[in-house]
């Protein structure tokens, strides 16, 4: 048989959830997914529908809301940035829990470069001669502080900048357009950009890069505290930049830092990730044209009326390293007793860029317990009908780095033995449901979501109270994670994609 693989990322049908705060729903609605979702998993018997109904209740039953907390509080006791020392302790953690449940066991390593900061500063300098030194850091306590790293955009080149500011919107092509209406011209300058409207933050900065400013700093608003930064990468593409193509394992060809192909992957400009409140002071100093009247209704909370330049300026500074690491996959297989030549996987990624309680641990928590569950049921001498493998992915917030280099090196496996996918990644995030999948997958959440009781409203279930929120349209489809490559080097391998 071939060895189990690292993050398969292409189906033909997705799902994109995120639950409110209260746990214990959101973790029975991504277990009832696992089983519902994937029936033809199971081990069935003369009389499949009433074996099935019975596992999953049963299934259903091994919950623990006290359980599910503590495995998010040892997987956030403290930072665990990819490639860093405080990592390994979560890699450890996730492997010794598959292993305690006597699953089969094992961890994937590769060799990848990522980025990390040194220092940074930013200075605003105004015309009455007065000058303010912005904080880069988020307010915490003292005693963590030097354990969290500072808010940086991950493979931003370094690069010093003393420039006016100037204010363009979410950063598209159609923003500097009516700029240009108003005959204002950002080269020269460094540019204020609010997140938002589906453009990432490396396609924001590339753009930006094209009109000829200097820098870029680009700041959260909606849903967020005023001191919150909000960080991420700039690379374009996804994977280990030094291995574009193929896994990035131990003794490996590698591409070297100047090779062309690399080059093109990370930006010429600087940027910075910057608070609301940090990016309020820059925007209520701005002078010059006023900006379009949808800029200032967008509903978001700054304080926009014109755009700049300046008159103030600012003083940019960031320094940062490209090192190539060690990463770690953890992954539990549970073999099938008919087919266990085909993969049915469960994935989450692990890394994040502090302590992670809600983007990846809410997801890794619903991991661990459906793992735990899945053990409890083998105790009873049950058994999926597939292989099962439950994957733990590495470096994800730098591109999808891990799971593209298991990808990348089971390809032609994955290709021929992956049925489906489910991806867990902020499993309990803000108010409400949300969900789109394609037509594969319709049926499928409207059956799962009729059957979890909504925890914000007594007697109702989530799929009603749902519908009642979107109307008609209750069921959105959604191609966004097609745009990934990583889902293009498997889009023919399985039958569907899941993705919370």
């Amino acid at each position: 048989m071939s060895p189990p693989l690292t993050k398969p990322t292409t189906t033909s049908s997705i799902f994109f959830l995120s639950k409110p705060p209260p746990p214990l729903c959101t973790f029975l609605l991504l277990t009832a997914l696992c089983f519902i979702g994937f029936f033809y998993t199971l081990h069935h018997s003369q009389n499949p529908k009433t074996t099935l109904q019975h596992t999953a209740t049963l299934f259903l039953s091994y919950s623990s809301n006290s359980t599910i907390s503590s495995y998010l509080h040892s997987l956030t006791l403290h930072p665990h940035l990819a490639g860093t020392k405080p990592s390994l302790d979560t890699v450890n953690y996730v492997f010794s829990h598959f292993k305690n449940l006597k699953l089969e066991t094992h961890k994937k390593e590769y060799q990848v470069l990522l980025s990390y900061p040194i220092k940074s500063s930013l200075s605003a300098h105004f015309s009455n001669g007065s000058v303010v030194d912005f904080n880069m850091s988020e307010f915490v306590d003292l005693a963590e502080s030097d354990k969290i790293v500072s808010p940086y955009h991950a493979y931003s080149p370094s690069g010093t900048v003393h420039a006016k500011v100037v204010f363009v919107n979410y950063g598209r092509e159609v923003d500097y357009s009516a700029l240009g209406a108003l005959g204002v011209n950002v080269s020269g300058c460094v540019v204020l950009v609010r997140k938002g409207e589906g453009l990432s933050r490396g396609g924001v900065v590339k753009i930006a890069e094209s009109k000829g400013a200097l820098a870029v700093l680009l700041y959260a608003e909606e849903g967020r505290v005023s001191g919150g930064v909000e960080r991420g990468t700039v690379m374009r593409g996804v994977g280990d930049p030094l291995s574009p193509g193929w896994a990035g394992v131990e003794g490996g060809e590698r591409l070297g830092l100047e090779d062309s192909e690399v080059l093109e992957r990370f930006p010429k400009i600087p940027s910075l990730p910057l608070s609301f409140g940090n990016a309020d002071v820059i925007l209520g100093s701005l002078g010059g044209r006023t900006v379009p009247p949808e800029w200032r209704d967008s509903g978001g909370r700054s304080r926009v009326l014109r755009a700049g330049p300046g008159p103030a300026k600012v003083n940019f500074t960031y320094q940062g390293e490209k090192k190539v690491v060690t990463i770690h996959n953890v992954f539990a297989v549970i073999r099938g007793s008919e087919e266990p030549d085909r993969y049915v996987i469960l994935g989450n990624h692990r890394d994040a860029w502090t302590y992670g309680a809600v983007d990846p641990n809410s997801g890794t928590a619903a991991l661990l317990d459906i793992a735990r569950r899945y053990a409890r049921l083998m105790q009873k001498g049950w058994n999926p009908r597939r292989t099962i493998i439950l994957g733990s992915w590495d470096a994800e917030e730098f591109g999808m780095v891990g799971s593209t280099e298991w990808v990348e090196q089971n390809l032609v496996n994955l290709g021929a033995k992956a049925v489906a996918y489910l991806n867990v990644d902020c499993a309990v995030q803000g108010p409400g449901f949300f969900a789109s999948a394609t037509p594969q997958l319709d049926n499928l959440l409207i059956e799962v979501t009729k059957k979890v009781k909504d925890p914000e409203a007594e007697g109702a279930t989530v799929y009603e109270k749902w519908a009642a929120r979107n109307q008609v349209n209750a069921v959105r489809l959604n191609s966004i994670f097609y745009q990934m490559p990583v889902f293009e080097l498997l889009k023919d391998a399985a039958s569907s994609i899941i993705k919370c």
